[in-house]
């Protein structure tokens, strides 16, 4: 079979779709000698190059042309399969294909957070959701959701029948992991990057659905009584107006909170193995790839109870009420307070880890693709 695949997401500074892309892209690839890949990007992306049935096409076009052009190449190929693992637009535009069966689509649905959720979104992008993605499931021939919470929403909110869902959980990457922290490593590293002894972590782009204000109001209180530890936020600015500076300036945490932006999974994995604990506030996550990430490398969890995030977590979190930032205040002291707990969190944590890999889910993927 030709099978093409959007890859676009996968390249740069990725975010969950994008780590999604590349690595159930990668998998798959691995398994399937005997199918012919086309990806499909606008600039060079990396972690492909070994695969000698996989051919990258760039075109270089930006928005709606860019998937308008790959649509065209698609039908004109006559790709058997297209697979869209992070945007409804071109599965849209191959609808009329699809109905006619002169090509199978597969999608990916994340969350439909713009959906049931569209004040925790820019406009634009709920725009483009609610334009896309009914056409994008109608032409569907099967879809996969990142998890089962996923799943759920899509069989409520788009009628759509069960067993046209099949879920591919996400994972982390075999790039967190414990690591030596003896006290000169700490030191070396922590002066390297410049970062405090005592901190709390949190990672994730910065918007309104990350509900980081009420992670500073929690750590505001908290901090009353604990001024040697910080919160370190790793996550480039996304969307929306934040209130950060204002919170930040009232509670005087102007040298206690460090905003880091995005930065390597070396660097990354550092602060998950010597943070006090990962806090994951979310209001709403189709799964949540950071704090499986955590897990791995050995970091307590303190998480929001909603959505996806107990499917992904299981009893390795503290839960909090995302709207209760007294709730994360009381969980950082006990984080700080009970190392019997800490210890319990972080060996649950490591257990609960090992369930979810990228190698499971594009064996079912795979398992689909046999069918076609």
């Amino acid at each position: 079979m030709k099978i093409g695949i959007d890859i676009r997401s996968a390249g740069g500074e990725k975010t969950g779709k994008g780590f999604y892309t590349l690595h159930i892209t990668r998998e798959l690839l691995k398994k399937d000698k005997k199918n012919d890949y086309f990806l499909y990007a606008d600039s060079g992306v990396a972690g492909f190059e070994e695969f000698k049935n996989a051919k990258t096409i760039i075109i270089e076009k930006r928005g709606i042309f860019w998937h308008r052009a790959v649509a065209k190449d698609v039908l004109k190929e006559n790709m058997d399969v297209f697979f869209a693992p992070s945007s409804f637009i071109i599965p849209s535009m191959l609808a009329k294909a699809s109905a006619e069966k002169k090509i199978k689509v597969i999608i990916t649905i994340h969350d439909i957070a713009a959906i049931l959720f569209p004040e925790f979104h820019e406009k634009k992008a709920v725009i483009l959701e609610k334009l896309f993605i009914k056409k994008a499931i109608k032409a569907a021939t099967k879809i996969l959701a990142v998890s089962e919470n996923t799943k759920k929403d899509l069989i409520k909110k788009f009628k759509v029948q069960s067993e046209k869902i099949e879920v591919t959980h996400c994972a982390a990457s075999a790039d967190f992991c414990p690591i030596n922290t003896t006290e000169e490593k700490v030191k070396e590293l922590k002066e390297k990057i410049s970062i405090p002894e005592k901190f709390f972590l949190t990672v994730g782009t910065i918007q309104p659905r990350k509900n980081y204000e009420a992670l500073l109001q929690a750590f505001a209180m908290f901090y009353e009584k604990n001024k040697n530890y910080h919160l370190i936020i790793v996550g480039n600015s996304g969307w929306g107006k934040s209130d950060f500076s204002k919170i930040i300036e009232a509670n005087y945490l102007q040298k206690h909170i460090h905003l880091l932006g995005y930065i390597t999974s070396k660097n990354l994995n550092f602060l998950y193995n010597t943070a006090q604990a990962f806090i994951f506030p979310s209001l709403y996550e189709g799964f949540g790839i950071p704090p499986l990430e955590a897990m791995k490398a050995g970091c307590p969890i303190i998480a929001s109870n909603t959505s996806s995030i107990p499917e992904v977590l299981g009893e390795a979190a503290i839960y909090c009420d995302p709207r209760s930032p007294a709730e994360f205040a009381f969980a950082m002291e006990k984080i700080i307070s009970n190392e019997e707990l800490k210890a319990d969190l972080i060996n649950k944590g490591r257990i609960q880890s090992k369930k979810f890999n990228w190698e499971n889910s594009a064996q079912v993927l795979y398992n689909l693709l046999e069918t076609f």
